[in-house]
């Protein structure tokens, strides 16, 4: 039993890693998009450390570059990282922690952390598995966002290369995975009219939000989510059961 533990283990560490190193390589990108859309080295650094969700930070810059405001552009940022308060409800029973590891596993529940936890099958698996994968990504990603951020503060005009209207396209790129759901499709399709409706009538970055609030409402209401309109399954395999025994649970 424990060479079967060790083994999990250990592939969960490998599995993090090479996520790690290949989502914080992607950090490039956004810290030349940031300073190319108008924010300095230092807010793209600080930005990063504290809004640390890739889709939330491009959504940031997305709006920032098409000429909005801070509090649409925070706003924006925070409806595309509702699914973060999501995942944590997932994430909260299989980790079992409290005060402030809590809090600093907070910081680090994103997308590829979640997902590389709940793979595992084994219940110090799961724990390593996040830990590794949300902390690895952490230090890569906001290490060559840094870098990004010199290298495009250090070409000038961002109009000049074209990266004006980067952000946008880098954040399509970011979310057009996700797009093989049809229902996501049509989700997509619809906030896309709703921005293309309002931008005629709404300052720059408010049809955007709007955008954001469509699809956030939407897919927390689909069957499927975690949300009202959802299954209720976070935190359980695709068989409905528990990916931690009680007994190994009560023991966290």
């Amino acid at each position: 039993m424990a060479a079967a533990v060790s083994s999990a283990v250990r592939l969960a560490r490998r599995e993090a890693l090479g996520v790690s190193v290949a989502t914080g390589l992607y950090g490039i990108s956004f810290g030349a998009l940031s300073v190319a859309a108008g924010l300095s080295v230092l807010q793209t650094v600080v930005l990063s450390l504290i809004m640390f969700s890739g889709g939330s930070q491009f959504a940031f810059v997305g709006v920032i570059a098409a000429g909005g405001g801070g509090p649409a552009a925070v706003a924006t940022g925070a409806l595309v990282g509702v699914r973060n308060a999501l995942y944590g409800a997932r994430m909260a029973p299989l980790l079992g922690l409290h005060g402030w590891r809590r809090l600093l596993a907070a910081q680090v529940t994103i997308d590829e952390s979640t997902a590389d936890a709940t793979a595992q099958e084994q219940p110090r698996a799961v724990r390593e598995g996040f830990w590794w994968t949300g902390v690895g990504i952490y230090v890569l990603w906001n290490s060559f966002v840094t870098l990004g951020a010199f290298a495009g503060n250090a070409l000038g005009d961002p109009r000049t290369w074209g990266l004006d209207a980067a952000a946008a396209a880098a954040f399509l790129g970011l979310v057009w995975a996700r797009l093989a759901d049809p229902v996501a499709r049509w989700v997509g399709v619809g906030a896309a009219v709703v921005a293309l409706a309002l931008t005629p009538v709404l300052p720059a970055g408010l049809p955007v939000l709007a955008a954001a609030a469509v699809a956030v409402v939407v897919g927390w209401w689909r069957p499927g989510s975690d949300g009202p309109g959802g299954d209720g399954t976070g935190g359980e395999g695709a068989d409905g059961e528990s990916l931690v025994p009680d007994d190994e649970r009560a023991g966290q």
